[in-house]
């Protein structure tokens, strides 16, 4: 999968995920962050992975791949593939479902592109934690949506969560890191995410979207892709 075209921001999102950073991710992020600033638990993500995972899984931005590992498949191995522009979270999670039974295939890739013709289609795709951290408003990051309703089966699932940061409570700690993380570290792109625009831009690529915000991390799943005819796109 062709990474051309990528931009700066999006690329500063990705490299985050340095093979020295990684290792600190489920501590640091999914326990720490999670708990006290996001008030989203890792525990509610996980059971949001085991009400929708399918035996024919894509998923996109993957992190240390603690989700996947933890999750509950319907089957003992499943078909995985991971999308993602760092290739040190393709390799960490790999490793880490090597002993799962999983059947696992990488691409690297950006979700601001399409996927292009012989992806393939699954019956669950996953982005979680990832739209916070890409570039754009949410006309523009919402592109992404119709991408992946494209690569989603007629009967399958898109989840997944993402840490808004307009009109959601936010505790001193929130409020310090969203700062952070947007305007110092760059590696954050929220600054304007809100639960309206999120459900406006899954709306126009799936005809039945839920989302529920838990602390300040929308909580989504959306169903039934909207199919756009070739000649029209």
């Amino acid at each position: 999968m062709s990474t051309n075209g990528v931009g700066k921001e999006e690329k500063a999102g990705a490299a985050v995920y340095t093979r020295g950073f990684l290792p600190l991710y489920d501590f640091y992020v999914l326990t720490l962050s999670n708990s006290i600033a996001w008030k989203c638990s890792r525990q509610r993500l996980l059971a949001h992975y085991n009400d929708n995972v399918s035996a024919n899984h894509l998923d996109i931005g993957p992190g240390t791949g603690w989700y996947l590992r933890e999750a509950t498949w319907p089957t003992a191995d499943p078909v995985v593939t991971l999308m993602d522009l760092n290739s040190n979270s393709l390799e960490m999670t790999s490793g880490r479902l090597a002993s799962t039974g999983a059947r696992v295939q990488t691409h690297i890739g950006s979700v601001l592109a399409p996927f292009g013709a012989g992806f393939g289609q699954f019956d669950s795709v996953a982005a979680n934690f990832l739209f916070h951290c890409v570039p754009g408003t949410w006309e523009e990051k919402g592109k992404a949506f119709q991408y992946i309703a494209d690569v989603t089966s007629d009967e399958g699932v898109f989840f997944g969560s993402t840490i808004l940061a307009k009109d959601v409570k936010q505790n001193i700690v929130a409020k310090s890191l969203i700062s952070l993380y947007n305007s110092v570290l760059h590696v954050f792109h929220n600054t304007d995410d809100d639960v309206s625009g999120l459900t406006a831009a899954l709306d126009r690529a799936f005809e039945d979207v839920e989302v529920n915000v838990v602390g300040t991390v929308a909580v989504f799943s959306a169903r039934k892709p909207r199919r756009i005819d070739s000649t029209t796109k």
